[in-house]
């Protein structure tokens, strides 16, 4: 999936606005209001590693939260994450190795690798995939972990419809980046992961980072943890390599995402970018370079597996974040400044858990800024609440979400989800519909909110409530593409009909 590079850029670019030269009394306060900030955290389930670099010198560098809960492993700076699409970086420097190995070039035509391509899409060019401008849907490619061969990828991007000329726009699409993995390893006649350890990971002795292969300790690698919202516990998801198929197919995943790694061994290679040591100057350059806008506010570009943009004060930020729904990663790099905050977790509990970094850089911007810890995940929260109260308090949730998340409930799938597990499972019926019954109160204009809580009136053969909920849904019904009407179209059939 693609996670929006760089989410939270309007408003935390508003902290950014001061240098980030510190006095050591200051350094000292800023260490203790980060580890401060992640340990309020960490109470409230985040589970990451975060380093923080100045000139040079790390300056904070520590793992919150459990690598694998039931060994009792906790986090610290050598624990391996999955860095989703922070990959995409990796990627866009084996390309250009191999420009500078006089192999290709970003001007080559995909029709130079691979002579099937259709007529409409011969002509994207190596860069046009790098920049994301080649024309192909995101949805081109399919579920990350399900087995595909090269060649069934291949397939699918050439006979796929582009969304517009290639060259003429950007859209974020893993599928550029997957094509990219495939020319690597046609040009190179070797395999994408051997590549990245051959000319990059083992001479800068990035020991713990890699794609499939794992030389090392298993318990090093974090598991991934989500909250099950059908039981209202939290589930461990496993480790990534769990989900990978053990033979080569695996070309929905390889190339945009799914590179493993920790914060040590990624300020390894921020260090080697900054020094030229595995790439040139030039190369560099070309990698940073805002190339094209990400979006109509030309606030963010896109480089070559990097996002470029500009601070308030005008200083050079070049970064990218990544996930694959489980682990979430950030790569932030302040250029003038010399200053790099890479943060790697295991599990998304909310928006918040995803701005660490730029938290971290508000606070190293301005002494003044103390951020709130993350908030617990909005499920739990609901869970939380529910096991303490009777369904008569039901109007006080809203409030003691907002209370603790520091936002009013926003998400409609939030009650919707939970509520309708509880009564269709049968598990609390009464706080079940006194869920979706709040949420057509939260969301009154929401017709698909209406007919769940019908659903959820109908399952308990409640039918005066089920039938006043279905035709409410089917008043609110768009003009097009109503996906719950047939649904509540036959239930008012059936009610009639007793």
């Amino acid at each position: 999936m693609k996670h929006s590079v760089l989410q939270a850029i309007g408003l935390i670019l508003l902290f950014v606005v001061a240098t980030f030269g510190q006095t050591p009394a200051t350094k000292n306060k800023l260490e203790l209001k980060i580890d401060n900030y992640l340990s309020q955290s960490e109470n409230n389930g985040y589970s990451g590693s975060v380093l923080v670099a100045k000139k040079g010198k790390v300056i904070f560098s520590k793992g919150y939260g459990w690598a694998d809960k039931k060994l009792k492993i906790k986090n610290t700076p050598s624990t391996v994450f999955n860095i989703g699409s922070v990959t995409k970086q990796f990627t866009a420097a084996a390309i250009l190795k191999l420009m500078e190995d006089g192999k290709l070039d970003v001007s080559d035509k995909i029709e130079k690798f691979f002579p099937q391509s259709p007529i409409d899409k011969k002509n994207i060019t190596v860069h046009q995939l790098l920049v994301q401008t080649s024309g192909i849907s995101p949805s081109t490619g399919g579920f990350r972990y399900d087995p595909a061969k090269k060649e069934a990828f291949l397939k699918e991007f050439f006979t796929s419809e582009l969304m517009y000329a290639p060259g003429t726009k950007h859209t974020y699409a893993n599928a550029n980046y997957i094509m990219l993995a495939a020319i690597i390893e046609k040009v190179s006649q070797m395999d994408y992961e051997s590549f990245l350890r051959i000319n990059f990971w083992e001479p800068l002795q990035m020991n713990h980072t890699g794609y499939k292969g794992i030389g090392f300790n298993s318990e090093r690698i974090a598991h991934g943890y989500y909250y099950h919202y059908t039981t209202g516990q939290w589930k461990d998801w496993g480790i990534t390599q769990q989900y990978l198929p053990v033979n080569n197919d695996h070309w929905y995943s390889i190339g945009k995402g799914d590179i493993y790694s920790t914060v040590e061994d990624l300020y390894t290679w921020h260090l080697a970018l900054e020094k030229n040591t595995v790439l040139s100057a030039q190369s560099k350059k070309m990698m940073e370079y805002p190339y094209v806008s990400e979006n109509e506010s030309n606030s963010s570009f896109y480089g070559y597996g990097w996002a470029i943009f500009n601070s308030q004060n005008n200083s050079k930020i070049v970064a990218h974040n990544g996930s694959n729904g489980i682990y979430f990663a950030d790569f932030l790099r302040f250029v003038e400044d010399d200053m790099v905050i890479i943060a790697l977790s295991s599990s998304i509990l909310n928006p918040q858990s995803e701005n660490v970094a730029w938290e971290i850089a508000s606070m190293a911007a301005d002494k003044d800024y103390d951020p709130d810890p993350i908030p617990k995940n909005s499920y739990e929260l609901v869970f939380d609440f529910i096991r303490t109260n009777a369904p008569n308090k039901l109007s006080e949730l809203p409030g003691f979400i907002e209370k603790r998340t520091g936002a009013p409930i926003k998400e409609k799938a939030l009650l919707n989800r939970i509520g309708f597990k509880q009564v269709s499972e049968d598990l609390d019926i009464n706080w079940g519909i006194a869920l979706l019954k709040l949420n057509t109160e939260l969301f009154p204009e929401d017709g698909n909110l209406w007919d769940t809580l019908g659903e959820g009136y109908f399952l308990i053969n409640d039918t005066v409530n089920s039938l006043k909920s279905y035709k409410k849904a089917l008043e609110l019904k768009p003009e097009s593409n109503c996906y719950w009407c047939d649904n509540a179209t036959k239930r008012i059939e059936q009610l009639n009909k007793k």
